[in-house]
């Protein structure tokens, strides 16, 4: 039998009544969200469950995302379930952080709360993210060094999917020389900000001054960072990668590969949407591994994957 990851998806994955089964079926899971409510002073079931603009704002949508991913977990922890590695693209890096017990939940809601207003804030006016699509790697990272301005990538997402983020006429400049060296598409992205750049530093080094006083658990599921696409081997690396991760590359495409690598053949989405479940099955096509792929966003999907656990056993 091969390991399993729990795997949490970042920003853009949110909608209204995310998680909301969970919340009205389970005490351990809406104790999650009251959990995330008093840490953040927000009223965390109502942007969640109710219609409202505030949920794709980026300082309300990452405390709404860490929620239903956390509440989530939580049902599962509930049934005894437990990954071998865990890991979470952007904000889901918190969610893994979870799940490999190094974050007090309390804590990792504070925390979050904290990048979103600090992200939000340090939005640069100018700045613009895109896809590229169908180019190599090193063909975009080439693009990016050879165009004036600040460009660079955001997330190495999986095979034919890249995102470049920076100063608006950059990154159209270096979308347009992806382009010309064969891109499929480029994709103007409809984000507030230009995510994941060096133009976030500022957010990232607020971030590392809440963190001074948080407290930092001991790994107890290894799980894989985003600065690095490596396992996080101290937790005296923790604070560092997280106050980093603001502003560089999401290296989620190396991330996968590492667990396929260390004999992952069951990859298991916590939390809204299909996104990770769709870069994983790329990836690992890619690399000529067989691997499952699973999500756990309601009630239905649990029941599924509780089948999937039991013939697996």
């Amino acid at each position: 039998m091969g390991k399993m990851a729990f795997i949490f998806p970042g920003q853009g994955s949110q909608y209204v009544g995310m998680a909301q089964e969970f919340y009205e079926q389970m005490p351990a899971c809406r104790r999650v969200f009251e959990l995330a409510s008093e840490a953040s002073g927000l009223d965390v079931p109502a942007l969640c469950f109710e219609e409202n603009e505030n949920i794709n704002i980026t300082e309300y949508t990452q405390i709404c995302m860490l929620t239903a991913e956390a509440a989530i977990l939580k049902a599962l922890q509930e049934e005894g379930v437990t990954p071998d590695v865990t890991a979470g693209l952007s904000l889901g890096e918190y969610g893994a952080l979870l799940a490999a017990g190094v974050l007090d939940w309390k804590d990792a809601f504070a925390l979050v709360r904290k990048r979103g207003i600090y992200m939000q804030e340090a939005v640069p006016t100018g700045g613009a993210m895109a896809a590229v699509l169908g180019l190599a790697e090193t063909t975009i990272e080439k693009a990016c060094e050879e165009t004036e301005g600040i460009v660079s990538i955001a997330n190495y997402n999986c095979p034919g999917q890249i995102v470049i983020t920076g100063e608006e006429a950059a990154v159209t400049a270096a979308g347009e020389k992806c382009k010309e060296a064969g891109a499929k598409r480029v994709v103007p992205l409809k984000v507030s900000g230009p995510f994941h750049s060096p133009m976030l530093k500022g957010a990232g080094e607020k971030l590392g001054e809440e963190l001074v006083n948080v407290e930092i658990h001991d790994i107890a599921v290894p799980y894989i960072a985003n600065v690095t696409a490596d396992y996080v081997k101290t937790t005296a690396e923790v604070k560092d990668l997280l106050r980093k991760q603001v502003s560089s590359s999401v290296r989620w495409q190396q991330s996968v590969q590492r667990m396929l690598g260390d004999g992952v053949d069951t990859f298991v989405e916590i939390g809204p949407g299909r996104t990770l479940t769709g870069f994983m099955k790329k990836i690992s096509r890619e690399a000529g591994v067989e691997a499952e792929a699973l999500c756990v966003s309601n009630i239905d999907k649990m029941e599924d994957f509780e089948k999937f656990m039991q013939g697996r056993r």
